[in-house]
């Protein structure tokens, strides 16, 4: 029986976002990962050490959220809290988080994943094409983020980081 709802856009989106997400948790999972995890990995490879408090609001969540995945990454051997004394800071209950060698490691095929799973979700699709669908969907976030009070910066990427004066 179909959906409902199945003839509009954002139906469309929500089944192509479940299933980008099944399929990426899949191959975490072969890595030792959960959802979510492969995250925390990627900001602190773009940082190389931050503290909760930066990592959380890298990843838009609250810190009781952030600590809870980094302990549990701590617990794999991805990563390691370092006191900010340590560190050269003066405030003791500073932490901060980095990669270890595992964490690296992890996040070069975390790196080759998302490669994998942007071909496969883009298969059939030139580069005009893909262009084109990432700035409808950063639209369509921008629309979204201002109806539920918010602005562009709201989204991840402002519309304009897009823009290609080639196409």
């Amino acid at each position: 029986m179909p959906h409902p709802s199945e003839h509009t856009t954002g139906w469309l989106l929500a089944q192509a976002a479940r299933l980008h997400r099944f399929y990426l948790n899949e191959k975490l999972a072969e890595m030792g990962l959960f959802a979510g995890q492969e995250q925390v990995l990627q900001a602190l490879d773009q940082q190389k050490a931050l503290t909760m408090t930066d990592l959380a609001a890298t990843l838009r969540v609250r810190v009781p959220t952030a600590s809870k995945a980094v302990t549990r990454l701590a617990a794999l051997g991805f990563v390691e809290r370092l006191s900010e004394r340590l560190s050269g800071g003066r405030d003791r209950r500073t932490v901060q988080v980095t990669l270890t060698r595992k964490g690296k490691v992890a996040v070069a095929r975390i790196h080759a994943l998302w490669d994998k799973v942007e071909s496969d979700l883009t298969a059939g699709f030139d580069s005009k094409d893909s262009r084109r669908l990432r700035k409808l969907l950063l639209r369509a976030a921008a629309n979204l983020a201002t109806a539920l009070g918010g602005t562009e910066q709201d989204c991840d990427v402002p519309l304009d980081a897009l823009d290609d004066h080639r196409t």
